[in-house]
């Protein structure tokens, strides 16, 4: 994996599933992480060859419930990221699906309860020790890359010297979204900040923060002199955004990802939370199409209020559905 010169898709629970990743990737991104997955549930599920779609699915015992599906397609670009806090736990948890990616990441910023509570996410900033065996022993038993993904600390010093710790733990790269924990996404992101820890590596930085439209990269990228540039809300709201000429209309993007959500067979709520996130950012969930979305109690009502109960029939009958 290289982390060079890269546009990324970030990590997003809920919606950063198969049809988002490869929609982002059909436009332009070169690497695109999964969603978060906690070590604990990971450790819960089996691994299962789908062989009616043609997935490797990660399926929690006992159930039908796909953890984690992924596909030949996104081998060599996909991500995985776990939410641990124990290093012995994440490298059990990682030899499940390390054949299965291209890198395993670290979530070292997440800011919410229950990460915290765990120690996991966010909670992991004022635990370099821990920062350092968790990255360590994967980096030594693993034979994929293995990084982490960060927040801004208290101060900007702070941030420099813990990156500067994890880059000795031999990663190859380090993600940075230029927010501190207690800052809200409406909070304008800290690219100089972001600046101060590009400079002082040696090893990729991948920016995280504001990233909206295709000129962002490159602004995000002047300002911060990161390597690599991460995009989350632009890219769930339009997964265009990658794309070199300009960003396609929402309506467009949004019916492909439908299709695409219906060919993977994908979760129909994590399906449902992406529509309506990105109708929330252009629309009003109280209006007809997002009323319509929560109602949906299948990937076939979806279809038929996207205009593709065409493609939908075609698929299940291919499938012998």
């Amino acid at each position: 994996m290289d982390y060079t010169n890269k546009l990324v898709l970030a990590p997003m629970v809920r919606v950063g599933t198969l049809p988002l990743r490869l929609l982002a990737a059909e436009y332009g991104a070169d690497i695109t992480y999964g969603e978060e997955i906690i070590d604990h549930k990971l450790l819960k599920c089996e691994r299962r060859l789908n062989a009616c779609i043609g997935t490797t699915d990660f399926v929690e015992k006992g159930t039908d419930d796909v953890v984690f599906r992924t596909c030949e397609e996104e081998r060599n670009r996909v991500v995985f990221q776990m939410g641990t806090a124990d290093a012995v736990r994440a490298l059990t948890a990682a030899e499940l699906v390390c054949k299965d990616v291209a890198a395993i990441d670290i979530n070292m910023g997440c800011p919410k309860s229950f990460s915290l509570t765990g120690g996991m996410g966010a909670a992991l900033l004022s635990k370099p020790e821990l920062i350092h065996d968790i990255l360590t022993t994967l980096r030594r038993n693993l034979d994929i890359p293995v990084t982490c993904k960060i927040r801004l600390l208290n101060t900007s010093p702070g941030t420099v010297e813990l990156a500067r710790r994890i880059e000795k733990t031999g990663v190859p790269a380090l993600a940075v979204h230029g927010r501190r924990i207690k800052d809200r996404p409406r909070d304008p992101a800290k690219w100089d900040e972001i600046a101060d820890v590009a400079a002082a590596l040696s090893i990729p930085v991948i920016a995280n923060g504001d990233v909206f439209e295709y000129e962002d990269f490159k602004r995000i990228k002047d300002a911060t002199g990161a390597s690599s540039i991460m995009a989350a809300r632009g890219a769930l709201w339009n997964a265009s955004i990658f794309c070199p000429k300009g960003k396609l209309s929402w309506e467009e993007v949004k019916k492909e990802y439908v299709r695409k959500s219906i060919l993977w067979d994908n979760d129909l709520k994590s399906t449902k939370q992406t529509l309506k996130e990105m109708i929330m950012h252009y629309s009003c969930l109280e209006f007809r199409e997002g009323k319509a979305v929560i109602k949906s109690g299948s990937l076939a009502d979806l279809a038929k209020l996207y205009g593709e109960e065409e493609y939908y029939n075609f698929i299940a009958a291919t499938r012998g559905a």
